[in-house]
């Protein structure tokens, strides 16, 4: 044989097994391979997990964090209690069947983010005391700002309500009822929506005086304001205008306390002399609403007490119709569908009004009238001057002018002027 096939015979008896516990140390020793190639490849399967882990952490923890950091630097609302405290009365809390917007938390409108009841002299120091913030660059930007969050927080306010109780109603065309109060002023690009007993007869002055049609507040009498001011109305443009105006134009509303502006306007048309609300409103008021009234009221229409005159409010069947000095802002100037951008409220109106007409461009020296020239010597109305009157009703009368005044108290913040409101 030759060396060759010796070497083959040798080669197979070296590969061929010999018996069969061979075999079995065989499969034995390949199991044991497996197992542990499957115990490594399992490990590097766990590793990216406990990895992720941390990353998983920290990133809960970032997102954490940049919470925190948001509420520190965002302006703080007051809490429902805090409010309520600071204000001295229970909150706005809707009437039965009605709910209660998770929004509607109360934000202080005291100047300057104060929490305090804002009483006569109280005002005249927070507006010193800000005039005298605001000399320096410093205080000047810094009231900018807190300006500036209060009118987010109104927006914001206002948006949420909208969204809950009118939801796309600024997808609708306008109609001339909503556009009729806006008065224009082209110069600034301003929309400004006239809300009586709210402080509108001065700013109708300081739109003549942006329109160039007066060199100073000053020089415009009342009546002049109000009939003589030859401002053009939203409602006189085409439908493209409007549409143009109120997409791009500074768009103003000025609003006040609900109870506090019915006092105002019951005491300026019906406690003074008007040769117009007595023969119209008076008469039909005493009329309807007066037992064993004389000739000579139901002649005149002088003397409607508050009472009658609440009457006539909340009366379904009116004898005479709504007036726009009693009428709901809701109802009157449509905010839900006009979204303006910016509210200022009466309680702080010179400061609210100077810091809009310094945001539109207005010459410096045009700033924002405090005169009083209809009935000047009668006190202004005042929230002492409202509580006397409304406590000539009876509480469930004066739970029916709040729920007539609900939109307004909800859509502004304004708190429940009562505590046995509900």
């Amino acid at each position: 044989m030759s060396l060759l096939g010796v070497r083959r015979r040798l080669l197979c008896a070296a590969v061929k097994p010999p018996c069969s516990l061979c075999c079995s140390l065989w499969f034995l020793l390949l199991l044991g391979a497996g197992s542990l190639l499957l115990l490594a490849r399992l490990q590097n399967l766990t590793e990216p997990v406990l990895q992720w882990r941390p990353a998983l952490a920290a990133r809960r923890q970032h997102q954490l964090a940049a919470k925190c950091v948001q509420v520190l630097v965002a302006p703080r609302r007051p809490s429902q209690k805090e409010a309520d405290d600071a204000a001295g009365r229970r909150p706005v809390s809707p009437p039965a069947l009605r709910p209660q917007p998770l929004s509607s938390s109360l934000f202080s409108d005291s100047p300057l983010g104060s929490k305090q009841p804002l009483t006569k002299r109280r005002r005249k120091l927070l507006l010193k005391s800000s005039v005298a913030a605001s000399s320096s660059p410093t205080g000047q930007v810094e009231v900018a700002l807190q300006l500036s969050r209060m009118q987010e927080s109104r927006h914001r306010l206002l948006t949420d309500i909208c969204a809950q109780y009118q939801p796309g109603v600024d997808r609708r065309p306008p109609s001339q009822r909503q556009v009729s109060r806006v008065y224009v002023e082209e110069r600034s690009r301003l929309l400004y929506c006239e809300v009586p007993k709210a402080g509108c007869s001065n700013w109708k002055r300081v739109l003549m005086v942006l329109s160039g049609s007066a060199a100073s507040t000053r020089d415009i009498p009342h009546d002049a304001a109000h009939y003589e001011n030859r401002l053009p109305r939203l409602s006189g443009y085409s439908r493209a205008g409007v549409t143009e105006r109120l997409r791009s134009y500074t768009k103003a509303l000025f609003v006040r306390e609900p109870f506090e502006r019915l006092v105002s306007a019951f005491r300026d048309k019906f406690e003074s002399p008007n040769s117009y609300y007595h023969p119209v409103f008076g008469r039909a008021i005493i009329s309807r609403y007066r037992a064993n009234a004389t000739h000579a009221a139901l002649r005149s229409g002088a003397g409607v007490t508050f009472r009658e005159f609440v009457q006539y409010l909340l009366d379904v069947r009116r004898p005479v119709g709504m007036d726009i000095h009693w009428e709901p802002v809701s109802q009157l100037c449509s905010p839900c569908f006009l979204q303006f951008t910016f509210i200022g409220k009466f309680e702080s109106l010179e400061r609210d009004a100077n810091f809009l007409l310094r945001s539109i461009g207005a010459p410096a020296n045009l700033t924002f009238p405090d005169f009083k020239d209809r009935n000047p010597l009668a006190e202004r109305t005042s929230s002492s001057i409202t509580q006397k009157y409304f406590s000539q009703l009876n509480a469930t009368e004066r739970q029916k002018v709040f729920d007539f005044y609900y939109m307004d108290y909800l859509m502004f913040g304004y708190p429940k002027p009562f505590s046995d409101l509900h």
